[in-house]
């Protein structure tokens, strides 16, 4: 395997993608987190595809942020596949004041981040996930991480939140 393969997939109206721009963010984030070799793939789909995704794989019945697939972590490289919503990002940057494509970075960042061992379901951990959630959004964004990252900002959800878990507050 090359050191690193990225694709991204657009399936969804939603919202533009700049598949290379979120190219060069799964490679700012596996350079970060030091990772040699890894074959990512990303797909944007709308809240009816990952709400079938959720449900299927862990029995949610409602749609969600994002879902990280990790597939192989060994030898070979790091292999996963990250499913966001780009609907879900939509209602998340009216709601927390954001773009949905500072939604979508940080699902991405987010997604990754579980790939390296980040748990934000443990509050013990969840601080340390948050800090490289608002590292990654100001590496590609040039600015303090946006209006929040993880929940950081005005409105902060409690510790050990993830992205999807903020709007059931």
């Amino acid at each position: 395997m090359p050191p690193h393969a990225i694709q991204i997939a657009d399936q969804q109206t939603a919202l533009p993608i700049d598949r290379q721009a979120l190219k060069n963010l799964v490679l700012t984030v596996l350079a970060g987190e030091r990772c040699r070799a890894a074959k990512i793939s990303v797909a944007i789909v709308d809240d009816a595809a990952i709400q079938a995704l959720n449900l299927r794989y862990l029995n949610h019945d409602y749609p969600t942020d994002v879902l990280t697939f990790p597939l192989e972590n060994g030898a070979r490289g790091l292999e996963a596949e990250i499913v966001i919503s780009s609907e879900t990002a939509l209602r998340q940057a009216e709601e927390f004041g954001t773009s949905a494509q500072h939604e979508l970075r940080l699902y991405v960042i987010h997604g990754l981040l579980h790939l390296f061992d980040y748990d934000d379901h443990d509050p013990g951990f969840a601080a340390a996930m948050r800090a490289r959630e608002e590292h990654y959004l100001r590496l590609i964004e040039g600015t303090g991480g946006g209006q929040r990252a993880g929940g950081a900002g005005q409105k902060r959800p409690q510790a050990g939140k993830s992205p999807s878990a903020r709007r059931k507050r």
